[in-house]
C-alpha cells in the first residue's frame, strides 16, 4: 500500500477523485493500492522559548530568558489559542501515526501544498510518526483535476528531490521564529505595549509608515510653467513646458511665454504606423491582487482566499506563483485547454512565444491559468466569478487568434528655437483581444497634421502646485515590495513586450520583501494588529503602527528593508544548496544579538530607555516613584492628582534612564547630544527642571 497525505482534506478529496473507488474510514480513504489522509495544514509548531529554558521566576515575560537561541529547533504538536490541547489535531496525528507504521504500507507520500510550506508541512508529521525507515516520495500537482493526480500519481519523485526546498522552508521557520519571539518579547517589555515585531511584517509597516510620514509633512509649493490650450484643424492641442519658474518668478514665466508666441509653432516630424497591440501576460498572485484591488477593491487576503477555493475546485491552477510565464513542457497541457476553451466559441489558438513560454522566468511554479475544468457561471458566488473570469479573461486575450490592430500616432512641434513637445495618440482599429481584456494603454485624439503645418498657440503661466507622494495602494505596494530597491516609479505596465528582467531577477535573488506565498498573510496580520488600514485599495498607517515603528526605532531596532533583503537572500542561497540552513539561522542570531547587546555610553550619548514599570527615582513634587512609563517617565502618584513626567522623546532625542535619573537626582543633566530641531538642525544642550517641569539650558 502507498500512503498519500495530503496538507488538508480538500486536497484529500481531490486526491481521492484522481485515484477514484476509495471507501472512506474515519479521516481516510482505502483503494486501489493507496491510503489517503490529510493533516489540517500546520500539525506542528516550533516549541516556546520556556520549552528551552524553563519557566521564568515570575511566571511571565522577562529578560531572564532573552536572547534565546536554541542549537536544535524543536517542534510540538499545535495547541489551541489558549494554550490548551487541540483533541482534533492530536486524533489527527495518532492516525497518521498509526498509517504510516502500518505493515501493509511501503512508501509514504507527501502531497503538501506545491511549496516550501507544503512541504515541511508534511514531513514534520511523517518525522515525528515513523518509527521505521519507508520510501519516501513527493506528489508535486500543479492544479487539482482529476486528470492531473492522475499524471502525477504515475510520476512520483524521491522526496530527497526536495530537500532544498525543505531546507529553505525550514531556514524561514527558524528565522521567523527568532526574530517574531525574541524582539516581540523585548520591544513590549520596553514599551509595556504587545508589539509584534517580526522579519517582514516591521519593513512593511514601516514602508507605509515613511509615506504617510512623506504626505503628513509635506509643505506644497506653488510654480508656473508655460502652457498653451488652442485649436488646430478642429482638435485641441495643449502643449505643457517643461520650464518651471519659481512662483516669484512669474515675470520671467510671462517673457519667457512671449518668446514662443512670437516664435510660433510648426510641425516638425509626423509618425504614424499601424501596429499590433500584445496582450498583457498570464497572471502572477500578485499582478492577480493588484488588478482585482484596482477594479473591485477587493482586499490582497479575501482575493487569495478566493483564489485558492478556484484551486482547490480544480478551477485554477496553483495560486501562490511569482511568475507571469509558463514551462515549455507545459505546452500539451496548455493546447488541451486551448482545445476546451475553442470549442466554447472563443478565437484562441496555441502561440509558441517566449512571451508566453519561458522556463528561465519561472521559479517552482507556472502563471495563473484556467485548467481544463472550466465552471459554469451559476457554479460560483458573484465574487468567485470575478476573480476566475479575470483570470479566463487574460488568458483567452494572451492565446487570441484575433490580433488587436491600432493606428500610433507621433507628432513633434516645434517652437521656434525653444522646446520641442511631443504628443502621442493610439486609436484601436481592430479590438482583437480587447473583446476579452482590457487595454491598458491611454488613447489620445490627435488631429490630422502634416509636416510644415502651422500651429496655434497662446501661452500663457499656469500656475502649478507641486504634489504630495501617494498613499500606498494594493498595487503600488506590491510593487514596492517585489523590489524595494527599484526607483520608485509608476508601476510597471502589463503590456506583454515589457521588459521585467529586473524584476524577475531580483525575486530569484530573494530581494522582495517576503514572498507571493507569505506576503498576503503579513500584510492581513498588520491589518489585524491595528498597524495598518486597508480602505477600497489605499493603504494608510494607524496610530499604533506609527507608535511600533517609532518604538523600535528610539530602541535602536532597525528592522529595514536592507537586513530583510539580506536575509531574504539568505533563504534563495538555502535553496540553491550555497549556505546551509544553520548558516541562515546564524545570520538571524548576529543580527538579533545586536539588539541586546546594549553598550554602556555616557550620559552624553545614552539612549537606553529603560523597560516599562522600572522605578527611575522620586517625583519631585509629591515624592512618589518616577516609573517608566508607554511615552516617557512619569510619576505614579497620577491617579491622586501628580502630573509630573518628562517625556521620553524631546526634539527626536530619546532620553535615555541615566540622564532621566540624573534630572531627578540633580536637577539637571549633562550636555545631551543629538536634538534636532524643528527646522531640522542638531543641536545639543542640558535639561534642567525649572518649576518641576524639563526645560533646555544652553
Amino acid at each position: 500500500m502507498i500512503l498519500i497525505i495530503a496538507e488538508k482534506p480538500s486536497l484529500a478529496r481531490n486526491i481521492v477523485a484522481g485515484i477514484g473507488e476509495m471507501k472512506k474510514t474515519g479521516n481516510y480513504y482505502e483503494g486501489n493500492g493507496y491510503i489517503v489522509t490529510w493533516a489540517f495544514g500546520h500539525l506542528f509548531s516550533l516549541c516556546d522559548i520556556e520549552d528551552y529554558t524553563g519557566p521564568t521566576s515570575t511566571g511571565r515575560w522577562s529578560m531572564e530568558n532573552l536572547p534565546c537561541f536554541p542549537e536544535n529547533f524543536k517542534f510540538r504538536l499545535r495547541k489551541n489559542a489558549d494554550g490548551a490541547e487541540d483533541s482534533g489535531v492530536k486524533n489527527q496525528f495518532e492516525l497518521i501515526k498509526a498509517l504510516c507504521n502500518r505493515d501493509d504500507v511501503s512508501a509514504i507520500v507527501n502531497a503538501g501544498d506545491a511549496d516550501r510550506e507544503g512541504e515541511i508541512i508534511i514531513r514534520l508529521c511523517v518525522s515525528h510518526a515513523l518509527k521505521n525507515e519507508k520510501k519516501l516520495l513527493r506528489l508535486w500537482l500543479p492544479d487539482q483535476t482529476p486528470e492531473t493526480v492522475k499524471a502525477a500519481l504515475s510520476d512520483l519523485k524521491e522526496e530527497k528531490e526536495y530537500d532544498n526546498l525543505a531546507n529553505e522552508g525550514y531556514a524561514r521557520t527558524y528565522m521567523d521564529w527568532l526574530y517574531g519571539v525574541n524582539l516581540t518579547r523585548y520591544a513590549t517589555l520596553k514599551t509595556g505595549v504587545l508589539l509584534r515585531v517580526g522579519r517582514v511584517i516591521v519593513p512593511i509597516v514601516k514602508a507605509i509608515y515613511d509615506r504617510d510620514m512623506a504626505i503628513r509633512n509635506f509643505v506644497p509649493d506653488t510654480y508656473f510653467a508655460p502652457y498653451s490650450k488652442e485649436i488646430t484643424s478642429g482638435e485641441e492641442i495643449e502643449l505643457t513646458s517643461k520650464q518651471k519658474f519659481d512662483k516669484n518668478m512669474r515675470k520671467k514665466a510671462e517673457e519667457l511665454c512671449e518668446k514662443y508666441n512670437s516664435a510660433g509653432a510648426i510641425v516638425r516630424n509626423v509618425k504614424s504606423k499601424k501596429d499590433s497591440l500584445s496582450a498583457g501576460k498570464l497572471y502572477s498572485l500578485s499582478k492577480l491582487q493588484n488588478v482585482l484591488g484596482k477594479k473591485y477593491k477587493m482586499s490582497m487576503d479575501d482575493s487569495l482566499k478566493i483564489v485558492q477555493t478556484l484551486y482547490e475546485r480544480g478551477y485554477l491552477t496553483y495560486p501562490r506563483t511569482n511568475s507571469e510565464y509558463l514551462a515549455t513542457a507545459e505546452k500539451d497541457k496548455i493546447s488541451k485547454i486551448i482545445s476546451n476553451i475553442k470549442n466554447m466559441g472563443y478565437p484562441v489558438v496555441m502561440k509558441d512565444k517566449k512571451t508566453i513560454f519561458d522556463d528561465s522566468k519561472i521559479e517552482s511554479h507556472s502563471a495563473l491559468t484556467p485548467t481544463y475544468k472550466i465552471p459554469k457561471k451559476t457554479d460560483l458566488s458573484e465574487e468567485e466569478f470575478k476573480v476566475y473570469q479575470t483570470v479566463f479573461c487574460r488568458f483567452v486575450a494572451v492565446f487570441c487568434s484575433e490580433e488587436c490592430l491600432a493606428q500610433k500616432t507621433e507628432i513633434t512641434i516645434q517652437v521656434g528655437e525653444y522646446e520641442e513637445f511631443v504628443l502621442k495618440g493610439t486609436v484601436i482599429l481592430t479590438k482583437g483581444w480587447t473583446k476579452y481584456d482590457e487595454y491598458k494603454g491611454k488613447d489620445k485624439v490627435l488631429p490630422q497634421l502634416s509636416i510644415g503645418d502651422n500651429v496655434n498657440i497662446n501661452f500663457v503661466p499656469k500656475e502649478k502646485e507641486t504634489s504630495p507622494p501617494k498613499h500606498y495602494t494594493i498595487e503600488t505596494l506590491n510593487h514596492y515590495l517585489k523590489n524595494p530597491f527599484r526607483q520608485d516609479k509608476v508601476a510597471v505596465a502589463e503590456l506583454g513586450e515589457e521588459d521585467d528582467a529586473e524584476e524577475y531577477k531580483a525575486m530569484f535573488e530573494g530581494l522582495e520583501l517576503g514572498t507571493e506565498a507569505t506576503r498576503t498573510g503579513i500584510i492581513d496580520n498588520a491589518i489585524k494588529s491595528k498597524y495598518i488600514q486597508l480602505k477600497k485599495d489605499v493603504y494608510t498607517i494607524l496610530p499604533d503602527g506609527e507608535y511600533l515603528i517609532e518604538s523600535l526605532t528610539y530602541m535602536g531596532i532597525s528592522m529595514d528593508k536592507y537586513k530583510t533583503s539580506i536575509l531574504g537572500q539568505a533563504l534563495k542561497k538555502v535553496f540553491k544548496g550555497a549556505i546551509s540552513v544553520n548558516d541562515s539561522v546564524n545570520m538571524a542570531k548576529e543580527e538579533i544579538a545586536e539588539v541586546f547587546n546594549v553598550t554602556d555610553m555616557p550620559p552624553e550619548t545614552d539612549t537606553d530607555n529603560g523597560f516599562y514599570g522600572q522605578i527611575i527615582g522620586k517625583c519631585p513634587v509629591c515624592s512618589k516613584e518616577v516609573v517608566k512609563g508607554r511615552y516617557g517617565y512619569g510619576c505614579s502618584g497620577y491617579k491622586e492628582g501628580c502630573n509630573f513626567r518628562i517625556n521620553g522623546v524631546i526634539c527626536k532625542r530619546v532620553i535615555s534612564v541615566k540622564n532621566a535619573k540624573m534630572l531627578l537626582e540633580k536637577g539637571a543633566t549633562s550636555e545631551i547630544q543629538g536634538f534636532v530641531s524643528k527646522a531640522g538642525k542638531p543641536f545639543n544642550a542640558r535639561l534642567i527642571l525649572e518649576e518641576n517641569k524639563t526645560v533646555f539650558k544652553f
